[in-house]
């Protein structure tokens, strides 16, 4: 499965506008996948994305892929 640089976070990211802290382990909304949970798994700084996967996880595990910062929705509290 592929992740940025060795999948560890970065430290240096900075919040999202109108958003609480974005971290790994957030769950966010994507724009164009409307209704659909996610959680953050690593933030890159250097090309301002992040790696998320589909929340709740499957049985067969949710595959991570990388999205533009500008695209995620921190949401104020976690999925039921």
């Amino acid at each position: 499965m592929p992740y940025p640089s060795g999948g560890f976070p970065s430290r240096g990211h900075q919040p999202l506008q109108g958003t609480t802290s974005l971290h790994p382990g957030s769950f966010v909304r994507l724009a164009n996948r409307l209704g659909a949970t996610y959680q953050v798994i690593s933030i890159d700084d250097e090309t301002d994305s992040c790696w998320v996967r589909r929340w709740p996880l499957t049985r067969q595990g949710s595959p991570a892929f990388s999205v533009s910062l500008g695209d995620v929705s921190v949401l104020q509290s976690a999925p039921l």
